[in-house]
């Protein structure tokens, strides 16, 4: 795993009416500070990456559907400098993915069908001066391959 990627696991409360799941609370270990909340959608066949961000972290949920979540780790001085992480978060595997800042990160839904990240990012959104710095999804010098190979 990533140096400082964090990973809460989710637990759906059911009942006969439907369920509710926490997601982030002020007393979880992984809670750091509140920003903003917002959702980001990924259309089936787009990768929606590479960015990170100098000061905030963020905190990723997929509520709808699923996707495959990227880390590149490219911090000097990191204890995981280099390395890449695949990160499978849905419907089917409930989690929110806690990601520090200067690393690398993006989304692709894995399904025919819209996935749906909610992120409570440190962080407001900066629209004067955003806490944000971009590169290519299929940049070379990333070492991760965002379509999943099967037969």
């Amino acid at each position: 795993m990533i140096d400082g990627v964090r990973i809460k696991r989710l637990e759906r409360h059911v009942d006969d009416r439907g369920w509710l799941m926490e997601i982030l609370r002020d007393d979880d270990d992984i809670f750091l500070d509140f920003g903003q909340v917002y959702v980001s959608t990924c259309f089936p066949g787009i990768v929606k990456a590479w960015h990170c961000h100098e000061r905030q972290t963020d905190s990723f949920c997929v509520l709808v559907g699923n996707a495959k979540i990227g880390l590149y780790d490219d911090r000097e001085g990191s204890s995981t400098h280099g390395e890449t992480q695949a990160v499978v978060a849905g419907e089917l595997n409930p989690i929110v993915l806690q990601i520090p800042p200067l690393v690398w990160h993006g989304f692709a839904a894995l399904e025919d069908r819209t996935a749906m990240v909610l992120n409570a990012p440190t962080e407001h959104y900066d629209r004067d001066n955003p806490d944000e710095l971009r590169r290519d999804p299929f940049d070379p010098e990333i070492p991760f391959e965002w379509l999943t190979k099967g037969g």
